[in-house]
């Protein structure tokens, strides 16, 4: 293999793919980079077993072939040159390669791309394809919802629903809920319903740059799902199993809903959250109708040994006198990322789930449920 190419092209090629190298693992093949030549441009590809990613890159490709290096030690000698042309060439051993430019010189020792894990190829199945700004602003809304620790692995994916031109996302952790709803561009024939992992779709939000539609297939064993934007195919595995019924966790009325500016409401939740820290993260917020709608929303929050805060704000408050309190970061991650001026909390019992959205949009929902305090 032999080419020419940009450093600036390598190291965002390198930079895309980095995050499907192993970190730690048993098959130290899987800390490498797979460079291959393919019609006029060069892939790279990388992998953990459990998500693939591969880009292409410009280059001028003077002889076809393939290669393995370490992926961390290439991108950081890259990383480390100034912008220039420079060339890539197999070692005559075959088993490196030699990166020259202008009064650089290195040789990285590889392996041969036989030894690399076969990259999945997903070419037929249930296949549409979506917005690019959708599936990002969707994903962003719901993959926060999702559980870190694998206790249950179900729920360290995020459902993804399809019907028609419907796309429905939903992640839950046990104490919080996130659903979001967009539109396809292309309606699927089937109802399909399968458990992504939230790590895939973080990397599919990250990498999602310019309007070109985003391809989507799953395939029919239901066990991978690409994602496929431009110049860049992100391939997963699918999680196994039964997300639960999350429609059931959702609560059907209310008998409080306060409308409040997203503004005011982050700052006076930001200033509570300082006290909580030190007082289990315990955020307590109070809401008072007033006449013709208008009202207040008080929020508080105390440590025993540092002290205690009280935040009012005015509210358009509806319905009954309210009391409930939530874990202080569940509650300022939903306001960081709902996206509107106005948002809306409503709630029937100190007891019960808090259900948050915004005042004007009906395609996202974000259940938390409460903390129990001495009131």
């Amino acid at each position: 293999m032999q080419l020419n190419c940009l450093q600036e092209n390598l190291s965002h090629g390198l930079g895309v793919v980095q995050r499907a190298v192993a970190t730690r693992t048993t098959l130290p093949i899987t800390q490498h980079v797979l460079m291959a030549t393919d019609e006029g441009r060069l892939k790279l590809s990388a992998t953990n077993l459990e998500i693939a990613i591969s880009t292409w890159v410009g280059a001028e490709i003077q002889d076809e072939g393939t290669i393995t290096v370490p992926a961390r030690l290439l991108t950081d000698f890259v990383n480390s040159l100034n912008r220039q042309p420079i060339t890539i060439k197999t070692t005559s051993a075959g088993k490196g390669i030699e990166v020259t430019g202008a009064g650089v010189e290195a040789t990285i020792n590889g392996a041969d791309a036989n030894e690399f894990p076969p990259i999945p190829s997903v070419t037929d199945g249930t296949a549409t394809k979506v917005a690019p700004k959708a599936l990002r602003d969707a994903v962003h809304q719901v993959v926060l919802a999702a559980a870190v620790e694998d206790s249950r692995p179900v729920l360290t994916g995020v459902n993804m629903e399809l019907e028609g031109t419907t796309l429905t996302l939903a992640a839950a952790d046990g104490f919080r809920l996130a659903v979001r709803t967009t539109q396809v561009l292309e309606p699927v024939a089937e109802k399909l319903s399968v458990i992504v992992p939230a790590r895939t779709l973080q990397e599919v939000e990250r990498l999602i740059d310019g309007d070109d539609p985003v391809e989507l297939v799953v395939t029919p064993q239901r066990s991978q799902v690409l994602f496929r934007l431009k110049n860049v195919e992100i391939v997963s595995q699918l999680i196994q199993g039964t997300f639960p019924n999350y429609s059931q966790l959702i609560p059907q009325e209310h008998t409080t809903r306060v409308i409040v500016d997203l503004g005011e409401l982050q700052r006076v939740t930001r200033t509570a959250s300082i006290f909580a820290k030190d007082g289990s993260g315990i955020i307590r917020i109070q809401m008072a109708p007033g006449t013709g709608g208008s009202g207040r929303l008080t929020i508080s929050s105390r440590a025993e040994e540092v002290g205690d805060n009280t935040g009012e704000i005015e509210a358009e408050v509806e319905g009954e006198e309210g009391k409930i309190a939530f874990n202080s970061r569940y509650l300022s991650d939903v306001l960081s990322i709902i996206g509107k001026d106005k948002v809306a909390l409503e709630m029937t019992t100190s007891s019960s789930p808090g259900v948050i959205k915004p005042v004007d949009g009906g395609n996202y929902i974000h259940v938390v449920m409460p903390m129990f305090v001495q009131w």
